[in-house]
């Protein structure tokens, strides 16, 4: 079993997609069904984290149907609760929404319909608000972008283990495996 690390109580799925013009995280594309503000706060806090490892700041937008509170949707809702707990959690972190996909990436549209948005530039890092909007836009990106996928890899697990879907090729598999191994290594040299 692989358990979830000491002080995690959700573990996500995050997935990368290098493509020629950007390089983009989204998650939960594989765990959580319908998380609430608690976990969508703890999957970006999971996933920031991750992507630090990566050595890229992350800059994260919380998407939604809604737009800064344009709907009073209850999933709206959720993503703008889940913002504040972000805020008071983690102000160091440059987080915001709830906000559609393409204010997410272009900071043009973003600073038209919110100039006070505490994003600056494009996200690299997108949590959608189920796995069936993140698992759809993943792979429609995937297909349409020809991006390079890297994951789903598992976050908030006590020990490296990743996910390995049935279209995944030769490539994934070297890069999950040396994903696995790095971290198998940090892991190691964190208990000294």
């Amino acid at each position: 079993m692989i358990g979830r690390r000491e002080g995690v109580n959700n573990m996500a799925a995050l997935s990368l997609l290098v493509m020629p013009t950007r390089s983009l995280f989204i998650a939960d594309t594989y765990v959580n069904q319908e998380p609430d503000a608690e976990t969508v706060a703890e999957i970006t806090l999971l996933a920031a984290d991750a992507v630090l490892r990566f050595g890229i700041q992350p800059k994260v937008a919380l998407l939604s149907q809604s737009l800064f509170g344009s709907s009073d949707h209850p999933s709206s809702r959720k993503m703008a609760e889940a913002v504040a707990l972000l805020h008071q959690r983690a102000p160091g972190l440059e987080v915001d929404g709830e906000m559609h996909g393409d204010a997410a990436l272009d900071p043009e549209i973003r600073r038209t319909v919110f100039p006070n948005s505490r994003l600056t530039g494009a996200a690299n890092l997108v949590i959608c608000p189920s796995l069936d909007a993140a698992n759809i836009a993943f792979n429609l990106l995937k297909t349409a972008a020809d991006g390079l996928h890297v994951g789903p890899m598992l976050l908030g697990t006590a020990r490296p283990a990743h996910v390995l879907t049935p279209s995944v090729t030769a490539r994934g598999i070297l890069n999950m495996t040396a994903l696995s191994v790095v971290e198998a290594q940090r892991l190691a040299e964190a208990r000294g």
